[in-house]
């Protein structure tokens, strides 16, 4: 369900509803009783909930063959 930015036209105050597409849009402010106007937005895109994403999980195949090539390659060179 999205989220729709509203302002009032009389008293100017501006807040956000989370609705159904389906539901109609608000007509009355909740502070003043005046009328509002539903904003036209971006929208707020892609939303991560969780733990967290990290760059390291998904580079875990290679980065344990980096490392173990470079190991190798430092070996070398100390002899």
């Amino acid at each position: 369900m999205p989220t729709y930015e509203y302002r009032c036209e009389k008293c100017g105050y501006q807040f956000e509803k989370f609705q159904n597409i389906n539901d109609d849009p608000i007509k009355v402010c909740p502070e003043c009783g005046g009328p509002v106007k539903r904003l036209i937005s971006g929208g707020n895109g892609l939303i991560f909930k969780g733990s967290g994403f990290y760059i390291t999980d998904y580079k875990k195949s290679n980065s344990s063959s980096n490392s173990s090539s470079n190991s190798s390659t430092n070996n070398n060179n100390k002899k």
